[in-house]
């Protein structure tokens, strides 16, 4: 029996990766090419035109082709407001850099765990400019403004912060109050956001290796700035700064990290799976990780590192965003074809084998419609990685095409959403 629980926890192991989402989605995507996908038939022949429409709205966005990489940090200057300016305002009285790097990791957790779907209705009015936003810019400037208000910090001289104290604390209806969620202006999934929050205190406290005592997020920075040191010619690791880290190695420790967060979602072994469903394609124990959002998380934390002198390698060892605008593209433009037409009509469960299937497949074509734009862009990888892909990109189109198809801009399949996944 133990031998099978060392089995099964090695297999986990080995999930926990990007390199598994990329094999696994790989794996339905083949059975799709075969014919054999019970929910989606997929027609490379519209890949093409796919390819067209990102490349249209890359050279709109960006018309020198200088991308940066699809991140929090592209919504939080939504309006072309610098409110990232605002973080930590004691730099400018010599604060330093670690500091710095600390209060925007704080930030960009906290942030990326709040981005799921929004829903139709919320709107976010944001008191100091009078913007109105909606969806994740909506809920990127709020989480922003509710940092800046020390929501998340239980040091009331120090709002810059998002430590365990705090989070363990967090109710909904104080969370409910930032986000100016009410009647008729409901925020999908408030009390699974808050307790999402809540756990994350919980098992930040639990890991001082990574987030040091008392516990906060952005304790991370001086955990890798430790461990990826450059050491002198004294073996003093300190001495010259931090080095590098690559990027599926964060995404390891982050799915590690928060690995427990997620409640009710499935597990091997004892350990907790995250953002990971079930398809029938895949032989054996038909898992297929997605981790999403922690994907989404990993790209967010790389210009925070950047900016703390790190330098963050093999970016493309992630995989594209399996998420309902990057999914929404490829039905809206259709590479994928519902099998049955009236799937669009349904509202689903996240875990359904249909968006199980869809993800899978939306992440897989994710890195052939990667290939198809630079080609079109005259761009390596090395020039136009697939981060830089996604934010040109494929996330813009995905909203831009469903705009046009449906009024509220909705995606073409409704998912149901707790406020943790989408």
């Amino acid at each position: 029996m133990s031998g099978a629980r060392t089995s099964e926890a090695d297999e986990a192991e080995s999930l926990l990766s990007a390199a598994a989402v990329r094999e696994r989605c790989g794996v339905v995507l083949a059975a799709a090419e075969r014919g054999e996908t019970p929910h989606f038939r997929v027609a490379p022949e519209r890949l093409a035109a796919a390819a067209e429409r990102v490349v249209a709205v890359t050279r709109r966005r960006y018309p020198d082709l200088n991308v940066p990489y699809h991140s929090r940090w592209r919504h939080f200057g939504v309006g072309g407001i610098d409110r990232a300016a605002l973080i930590a305002p004691g730099a400018d009285r010599g604060a330093d850099w670690l500091e710095r790097a600390r209060a925007r990791i704080d930030l960009a957790i906290v942030s990326v765990l709040l981005d799921a779907g929004a829903g139709p209705v919320w709107r976010y009015r944001e008191a100091e400019t009078g913007a109105v936003l909606a969806r994740s810019e909506g809920l990127a400037v709020a989480s922003l403004r509710a940092m800046q208000q020390g929501l998340f910090s239980s040091d009331p001289d120090n709002p810059w912060r998002a430590d365990a104290a705090a989070l363990r604390g967090l109710t909904a209806d104080r969370l409910a109050g930032a986000f100016q969620h009410g009647p008729g202006n409901e925020l999908a999934g408030v009390e699974g956001r808050a307790a999402l929050l809540r756990r994350l205190g919980e098992v930040a406290g639990d890991a001082p290796q990574w987030f040091g005592r008392p516990a906060r997020l952005g304790n991370l920075v001086d955990f890798w700035a430790r461990s990826t040191a450059v050491p002198d010619a004294f073996g003093r690791r300190d001495a010259r700064g931090p080095g590098e880290v690559a990027a599926p190695a964060i995404l390891r420790l982050l799915l590690h990290a928060f690995g427990a967060i997620w409640s009710g979602r499935l597990s091997l072994g004892g350990v907790p799976l995250g953002d990971c469903g079930r398809h029938s394609n895949v032989p054996g124990d038909g898992l297929v990780p997605f981790h999403k959002l922690s994907q989404w998380l990993t790209y967010s934390l790389v210009e925070p590192l950047e900016d703390a002198g790190m330098r963050v390698t093999d970016l493309d060892g992630l995989t594209g965003l399996a998420e309902y605008r990057n999914g929404g593209l490829f039905l809206d433009t259709g590479c994928l074809v519902p099998r049955d037409p009236e799937l669009p009509k349904q509202t689903l469960d996240p875990f359904a084998e249909p968006v199980v299937e869809w993800r899978a497949l939306t992440a897989a074509l994710l890195d052939r419609l990667a290939a198809e734009v630079r080609g079109r862009l005259g761009k390596t990888a090395a020039e136009l990685p697939l981060a830089a892909v996604l934010e040109g990109g494929t996330w813009a189109a995905g909203r831009e095409i469903a705009a046009e198809l449906r009024p509220d801009g909705r995606p073409p399949l409704t998912v149901a959403s707790d406020g943790t996944l989408f």
